[in-house]
């Protein structure tokens, strides 16, 4: 070829080349094109085509030498001139390597070769030179731009500063738990809890959504994931934890951006030397390996090392952090080289396995000063400056992103410091050619961490001392000039920023690795007025500027920004004294909540303008707008009746039972439905006379004394006025679709009239709804909310009919200014409001009261007209170009008739609506006239009161025919219900509310709130949508406020709240699903605390609480908040997954068991020589059983044997459990005399059971104690173990040839602590709570383990039977489960109630822990010398653990915890347990108190169970339901509760893996349900009391049991009929998943008796006459017979 070309030497002009590439032969091709100029010099090349060969097979990605190709290509001295890049293209199209690996590929390799070319050989002089001689002006000089679109803005954390739960679900200890729970840290103070994020997802999530960030920059702890450090002890709980955090930030659209290590090392790994050992490198590859694996299908952005320099220098270099190794000369080294290396395994094992897959980016976050020289004009300080940007930024930087290795700079000094010095005073270990390619390149980001600068100068006095500085040769300054933060590092020199990223970009990353900006911040001090927080405010301001110069005037590729941090956290060794959070948390609150501080705000504001722009521009919104038509006007309806037809509601509901009414209904709502949040004018915005607001009436109102509480007022109120971005951030995190809120009258028209416009007030409102619309928030809009123009109330307010023309002016400028984008408007708020409580009563503004009978009728009449003028100024000017809706917001309770069978009372119910509701909305939406009860009633009572006409004004027929159908939509508020019964009420002075005629109470079990005539009442919702459809033509509805207020000044942990809105929500979507009300939408009130009328402060409704103590105003998220916002997301409330039915069967042989005890059923109390138990005892002494019943003859089952076993026969049970009578076998309690007639009925009864194919199941003990045992002190008494198990044994002897199956106690906890604590139960003993009930716990252990060691070690081999204990537990859910104390309350409840026995038992032979501890700490601060808790010897211990065959477990409900804080004097099991709990008011209730229908913790605690004790067999020992009185025997509450907890049984047999062998339903039939004696009825069989012969009459619940234990479960109907179910008898029902026929029944309160639909009443009645006529026909019977045998006699 060379010869070729010499001889065209000097005729061509360039060389056009076809080459092919050989990737295997790997041929330098820059070689061979320089060659090319030898030949010919200064020969320009044209590459026509070039052709690549077996690049496919390189073992690396094929595009390195494709890149290497064109970096030849384009090298100098090639002089090439172009190329064609079609075979390139075709190569890449076919290749399966994506194109953006390839592209970052190339990239990256691209930068590896050419950094030295791009980077200048002294960066840091270019850098400084460049800057050194701003002015001052210059240099501060503030740009006005906005950053690049796509412009990442992010907020971040760390686990260890935040997560606490440091020990939850089985966390593994870090090194930063050892460090401040040795006591490193200020005083004190350790992360355990810090803010309780691991508790917190949703309530963090809120914050970020508030602040609008883009990005979420979090950590991983390795140890919460790997307790043990590595991957074989990986923990499923801490990645559950990870997955619901990230996946709750993309639900939010919000880019999680993950950290894999941000310095919480588990404490296992330092054990082993941590990054110290080389083995450590591939532990956190795995590390890496396994988060990649696991998050990396939704994570794009990961972080492998935050810091590292701080990992070093801090943690082994000063000893300042942990692990407090103070090395700074080799270990610190050590560990850099560590981390570097292990960041570039972990990133090649991204890019290697997971990039082209996952298509992330892994970067790394290096935190750096910018250092400039102390004295500019030292050569000295410069070289030291620049030797400190090194030491600090280029440690890490250099090897990843330029070369592979260390900086000549950071080597030869500290080679020339070990030179100077006898001895090495540092050791820098060196990169290998092998490791530096593969460090080299190893990250695809640039994240920086920047706060401050500093002023370096060379070190004065140099020394061989091994420090950090001492090595460097440089000193660290700061200019005092500089601004200072809380913390002494961190000085405010902005200005530094720029120039960091300006030496970055030159240094490092060019513009082919992007900058990250990842961490930026300044803390405060922990005290003073840490919400305003405008140091910080400048702080962002100022160094985000800085990052927008290095963009727009440096050309930095900078494309993130992320602030530190979220929320105040756990900052290392200076605790909680210094606050970086944008959030402040209150630590010294257990809630944590957290609070935005001023700089939050801020920096929303920020992110949504995307920088700074160089003006305030009139932004441009698109108006939302509808294609479809304007609504139809509503269609005209007739006159209501009296009462109107809508009484059919009450027909339909009242009879319901509360099972009907109250069961809880799963579902969503349409897609479009609304839901919003609303507040008003005056209780929120304050500035009452800023910026030219005249004055309302309520100003002039509460600024007089006494009329209002406390004096408050509303002049500042919320301070919204002046906190738009603080409002829309609440907005924006709640997720609503849509803001009501009202116009303040006098802020747009200061004197009332079109003649007095405020430009401030309209600003004012432009700014709300143009922010609403930026978020896609619907406005919602209340021309009207109470607080009328003083100067308007001077003229005589809405008594002077001139107030009609002049709202019409008001609203046509509303409709006319904030038209374009407001499309739902509300003339008024709550008129009826208005007229009575501002002119009847008086109790609001404006005061008026002198003639309740007739200036509120006219009120009403005026605002009727002013809101039709509105209506009609609206359709006739604006609705066709604007497009909205328009109605007003009416306001009612709902009410129940006080007895529905009285038709007086169903009618004043009616009436009672229509004066409230109807008053305004039967005119609007009816026939344009008052409903026909007010005109009938307020007529009949004016003419009995001799007035010439009625008091109630009448509209002309034009003004019926203006005013009918002025409204799109049906709007109105409502909060409680109340009950109401007729009353003749009296004549003078005439009334409004004489007119009603009626009188209102409350039940008193109604929830209370804030306001005592607001009860909670959710049913009512459900019930007054139904009147609302029936009586107005089921029009589109609005809920437009509903909410419940708090009498306190801090409810954060607003759990009533919760429960409010969570059953409230329920109805409203009974009301749509079930009844076909067209409910459009919800609106919550209120968005925050505010005013509250004349309550003032006291009463707080808000989602957001408001410290009205603090001039800041600041809003705190309620936990309230956080729920409304899911249910939001939710669009309802969709069943949880967990919740689902599950079809299924139970294992082969599972037992299926019903359950009765002795003393509840045997009666016979003194027959055949029974001995007196402690409950004949306790139930024949007064006041000591309700109604002072007593079981002396209870079932009777002593003598109906046979009537029992046809029961239980009829039931298909396999088993039977049963107690024995200790007294009826050993009347005194010892075997002195043996009762042989006692024995003989159990002898029986066994029998007979084995007879009919049923196994006995035998309860030893059941409670009843023998009464002559009490006499010595019962269980106090430790001879008591002895006799017990002489009893034991003599059951053995003469039973257990038959009886296989033995239970020692019933419920030891029951007879501790109700028997011996709280007395409630035999024998009655109350006078030493804190310790009577662990003596006796302690006794119950011994004897039970004592029983046990008896059967196995004699009658087991020959009996073959199982023996063990029956436990009880309720099931503990935290009240708060957000809250580390709820959880850690919880748990202490369940280990007090349950643990108390099991543990011992189940587990070691001693108490558990947290009780031991509780109880111990407790009786040394009441100044006793030791624990109330006995005390097991050792010989004990081992005795008692393991004494059980199986786990006996009786189990109804589960209870809310929370802590309570009881005085150390108070000495009692309660005290010591220190919880207090509650139920959910959507759970089911039942015939007692404390049994609340809950399945779902059924399942839970048999998995707590499995997980706690080590998976034993399980037999559930009992479980059941109870009601009150005569409910009849449909009990579909019965079976609803059996259908639910087995299910659940089935999920933790199946899905769980518990170890469940049987099931026993409590109980067979009615009893004596012990201290409430025959009241509360369990049973599956009904008992009638009144009948001697005490018939066992099945219920329904009976066949549907039998069912489920013919099928052994749940057959899926999916699969066919299940045979179990073939040759059922008639009337079994099948055990289905549906729960339809309960929600029907609730809707139509209907249920089926002899094949018809009645009212549960009627049925009742239907009963009864059944009854009457089977009696008169059994009489008949009898007549017949004794006639026809006195006949058949004589003849």
């Amino acid at each position: 070829m060379e010869s070729f070309l010499s001889s065209l030497k000097d005729s061509v002009d360039f060389l056009s080349l076809s080459l092919q590439y050989n990737c295997r032969n790997e041929v330098d091709l820059k070689r061979k094109l320089n060659e090319l100029q030898t030949i010919k010099k200064n020969t320009k090349i044209l590459l026509f085509s070039l052709t690549l060969r077996e690049c496919n097979s390189v073992k690396e990605n094929p595009f390195i030498p494709v890149a290497s190709l064109f970096q030849a290509i384009n090298q100098d001295q090639t002089l090439a001139m172009g190329y064609d890049v079609n075979e390139f293209l075709n190569y890449s199209s076919v290749h399966k390597t994506s194109s953006h690996v390839a592209n970052t590929t190339i990239q990256k390799r691209l930068q590896e070769d050419q950094t030295d070319a791009l980077a200048p050989l002294f960066s840091y002089q270019t850098v400084w030179e460049t800057f050194a001689n701003q002015s001052e002006l210059e240099r501060d000089a503030f740009v006005h731009d906005v950053f690049p679109h796509g412009f990442l803005w992010g907020t971040s954390t760390g686990s260890f500063n935040i997560e606490g739960g440091w020990a939850e679900d089985g966390k593994g200890k870090s090194i930063w738990d050892q460090f401040g729970q040795q006591g490193h840290v200020y005083m004190n103070q350790t992360a355990n809890v810090a803010c309780d994020s691991y508790h917190k997802i949703d309530y963090d999530v809120y914050l970020l959504r508030g602040l609008q960030s883009k990005l979420y920059k979090f950590s991983i702890s390795w140890p919460r994931i790997f307790p043990t450090g590595v991957r074989n002890g990986f923990s499923s709980k801490g990645v559950n934890y990870y997955n619901k955090l990230i996946n709750s930030l993309l639900d939010s659209n919000i880019q999680p951006m993950v950290t894999l290590f941000h310095w919480d090392l588990p404490q296992v790994l330092q054990d082993l030397g941590g990054w110290q050992n080389d083995s450590i490198i591939d532990i956190f590859a795995d590390y890496a390996d396994f988060c990649f694996a696991t998050f990396g299908d939704r994570v794009k952005f990961w972080i492998t090392f935050h810091e590292p320099w701080v990992i070093s220098y801090a943690g082994y270099g000063t000893g300042q952090h942990p692990p407090r190794i103070a090395d700074p000369g080799v270990a610190s080294y050590k560990v850099a080289h560590s981390i570097i290396k292990a960041h570039a395994k972990a990133w090649h094992l991204y890019d290697d396995k997971y990039r082209s897959q996952q298509h992330g980016k892994v970067g790394i976050v290096l935190n750096s000063d910018w250092a400039e020289p102390k004295t500019p004009t030292s050569s000295e300080d410069v070289k030291a400056a620049e030797r400190y940007m090194h030491f600090m930024l280029g440690w890490f930087a250099h090897p990843i992103f330029v070369n592979g290795d260390y900086p000549d700079i950071l080597k030869s000094q500290i080679q020339q410091k070990n030179q100077q010095c006898s001895i090495p005073v540092a050791s820098l270990p060196s990169f290998s050619e092998e490791e530096k390619s593969l460090v080299k390149g190893t990250s695809d980001f640039f994240g920086l961490s920047h706060y401050t600068s500093r002023l370096i100068s060379t070190v004065a006095n140099d020394t061989c001392n091994p420090g950090y500085e001492n090595i460097g040769n440089f000193s660290q300054h700061v200019d005092p000039s500089w601004p200072q933060t809380a913390s002494s590092w961190i000085r405010v020199a902005p200005w530094g920023l720029r120039r960091l990223l300006k030496f970055i970009s030159q240094e490092y990353t060019g513009t082919r690795v992007p900058i990250y900006i990842a961490g930026n911040g300044a803390p405060t001090e922990d005290g003073g007025d840490v919400i305003n927080d405008t140091k910080r405010m400048d702080y962002f301001r100022l160094y985000i500027n800085e990052a927008l110069k290095a963009i727009r005037l440096d050309a930095v590729d900078v494309q993130a920004y992320i602030a530190r941090s979220l929320i105040d956290g756990f900052e290392g060794p200076v605790g909680y004294s210094q606050l970086f959070g944008l959030h402040h948390v209150n630590f010294e609150d257990d809630n944590r909540q957290r609070t935005p501080k001023e700089s939050a705000y801020f920096f929303s504001n920020v992110i949504e303008k995307n920088g700074f722009p160089k003006e305030v521009m009139g932004i441009s919104f698109q108006s939302p707008t509808s294609d479809s038509p304007p609504p139809p006007r509503l269609l005209s309806l007739p006159a209501s009746e009296v009462p109107s037809k809508a009484k059919v509601v009450w027909e339909k509901f009242s009879p319901q039972t509360k099972f009907e009414r109250d069961m809880y209904l799963y579902g969503t709502f349409p897609d479009d439905f609304t839901w919003g949040v609303s507040s008003s004018a005056y209780q929120i915005e304050g500035g009452w006379d800023v910026d030219g607001k005249g004055p309302s009436i309520w100003d002039n109102f509460t600024h007089v004394p006494g009329n209002i509480k406390n004096n408050e007022t509303g002049d500042k109120a919320c301070d919204s006025y002046n906190k738009l971005a603080a409002d829309l951030y609440m907005l924006t995190a709640l997720r609503v679709k849509s803001y009501r809120f009202s116009l303040s009258w006098p802020r747009i028209f200061p004197s009332g009239r079109n003649d007095s416009i405020n430009s401030h007030g309209v600003d004012y409102y432009n700014r709300l709804i143009n922010g609403l619309i930026a978020k896609n928030i619907t406005p919602m809009v209340t021309l009207h909310h109470w607080d009328l123009p003083q100067a308007l109330q001077d003229i005589g307010g809405w008594e002077n009919d001139i107030l009609i023309e002049l709202f019409d002016s008001f609203a046509d400028f509303c409709f006319q200014t904030f038209g374009d984008r407001v499309k739902f408007w509300m003339t008024f708020n709550e008129p009826f409001v208005i007229a009575w409580a501002g002119y009847g009563v008086g109790e609001l503004p404006p005061n008026v009261k002198d003639d309740p009978g007739h200036t509120p009728y006219k009120i009403t009449h005026t605002l009727l007209k002013a809101h039709a003028r509105a209506y009609h100024t609206y359709d006739r000017k604006y609705r066709l170009s604007q497009k909205g809706v328009i109605s007003l917001s009416l306001n009612t309770e709902w009410v129940e008739p006080k007895t529905l069978t009285d038709p007086r009372d169903v009618e004043a119910a009616d009436r009672y609506l229509q004066f409230t509701l109807g008053w305004f909305a039967h005119p609007i939406f009816k026939n344009g006239d008052y409903p026909e009860a007010m005109k009938w009633t307020v007529g009949n009572r004016s003419e009995l009161q001799n007035l010439p006409s009625s008091r109630l004004p009448a509209f002309t027929v034009e003004e019926r025919e203006y005013i009918r159908g002025t409204a799109d939509v049906f709007c109105f508020n409502t909060y409680t219900s109340k009950i109401i019964k007729h009353k003749t009420t009296r004549l003078k002075p005439a009334s409004y509310e004489g007119d009603k005629e009626l009188s209102e109470e409350v039940d008193s079990s109604w929830p209370t709130s804030a306001l005592t005539d607001m009860r909670a009442v959710a049913w009512g919702l459900r019930r007054l949508l139904n009147w609302i459809k029936e009586e107005y033509g089921n029009p589109p509805i609005y809920v437009t406020e509903n909410g419940v207020g708090k009498q306190t000044k801090s409810d954060v942990d607003d759990t009533n709240r919760i429960f409010y809105y969570k059953t409230y929500i329920d109805e409203a979507l009974k009301a749509y699903k079930l009844d076909g009300v067209n409910l459009r939408g919800y609106v919550a009130w209120s968005l925050m605390d505010s005013f509250e009328w004349l309550h003032g402060y006291s009463a707080r409704f808000g989602l957001h609480q408001v410290d009205f103590e603090n001039p800041n105003r600041p809003r705190t998220p309620k936990r309230s908040a956080v729920y409304y916002a899911e249910v939001i997301r939710n669009n309802g409330i969709p069943l949880p997954k967990e919740d689902e039915f599950l079809y299924g069967e139970f294992p082969k042989n599972f037992s299926w068991s019903v359950a009765t005890a002795a003393y509840q059923i045997e009666g016979a109390w003194r027959a055949d020589g029974k001995g007196l138990s402690i409950w004949d005892q306790f139930a024949h002494t007064p006041l000591k059983i309700s109604n002072d019943e007593n079981a002396d003859v209870a079932c009777d089952s002593y003598h109906k044997l046979e009537k029992d076993l046809t029961s239980l026969k009829a039931l298909k049970v396999s088993h039977y459990r049963f107690s024995i009578s200790w007294p009826r076998v050993l009347p005194d309690g010892t075997t002195k005399h043996i009762n042989e007639d006692g024995l003989r009925y159990y002898e029986r009864l066994i029998d007979a059971l084995l007879a009919s194919n049923i196994k006995p199941q035998v309860t030893i003990y059941h409670w009843d104690l023998p009464q002559a045992l009490q006499n010595i002190g019962g269980w106090e008494n430790e001879t008591i173990v002895q006799r017990f198990k002489e009893y034991a044994e003599l059951l053995f002897q003469r039973l257990g040839d038959k009886v296989k199956f033995w239970i020692t106690l019933n419920e030891p906890y029951i007879i501790a602590n109700l028997g011996y604590g709280y007395g409630t139960s035999a024998p009655g003993i109350f006078a030493r709570p804190g310790k009577a009930p662990y003596i006796v716990g302690h006794n119950l252990i011994k004897a039970h383990a004592e029983v046990w060691h008896l059967y196995n070690e004699t009658y087991r081999t020959k009996q073959g039977g199982l023996i063990s204990i029956t436990i009880n537990s309720d099931w503990a859910e935290p009240r708060n489960p957000d809250k580390q104390e709820d959880i850690d309350a919880a748990r202490r409840y369940v280990q007090f109630y349950g643990g108390w026995f099991a543990h011992p038992i189940f587990k070691n032979g001693d108490y558990n822990e947290v009780m031991k501890t509780r109880v111990r700490e407790r009786s040394l601060a009441q100044g006793l010398s030791k624990s109330r808790l006995p005390e097991f010897t050792e010989s004990e211990k081992q005795r008692i653990k393991g004494t059980f065959d199986f786990f006996g477990f009786n189990h109804y409900t589960t209870i809310l915890a929370y802590n309570l804080k009881y005085s150390s004097a108070i000495s009692s099991y309660d005290a010591d347990r220190g919880v207090a709990s509650i139920t959910d008011r959507s759970w089911l209730g039942s015939g007692s108190f404390w049994l609340k229908v809950t399945p779902f913790g059924f399942r839970k605690i048999l998995k707590w169970i499995k997980e706690e004790y080590n998976n034993p067999p399980i037999y559930v020992t009992e479980n059941g339901i109870s009601e009150r009185g005569d409910l009849g025997l449909n009990d579909t509450w019965r079976i609803h509760y059996y259908k639910s907890y087995i299910n659940e049984a089935l999920k933790a047999v199946v899905l769980d893996g518990v170890d469940l062998r049987g099931y026993t339903a409590w109980s067979l039939m009615d009893n004596f349900e012990w201290a409430v004696g025959f009241a509360e009825k369990f049973g599956l069989y009904y008992i009638n009391y009144s009948d001697p012969n005490l018939p066992r009459i099945p219920k329904e619940s009976s066949k549907y049991y039998t069912s489920i234990i013919q099928c052994n479960g749940f057959p899926d109907p999916a699969n066919g009929p299940h045979f179990c179910l073939q040759s059922q008898p008639e009337g079994i029902t099948s055990p289905t998943a549906s729960t339809g026929e309960f929600m029907n029944n609730a809707s139509s309160g209907k249920v089926q008796f002899l094949g018809l639909n009645l009212t549960s009443q009627n049925a009742e009645i239907g009963l009864y006459v059944l009854f009457a006529f089977a009696l008169i026909g059994m009489l008949g019977l009898v007549l017949f017979s004794y006639k026809y045998g006195k006949l058949s006699k004589s003849e």
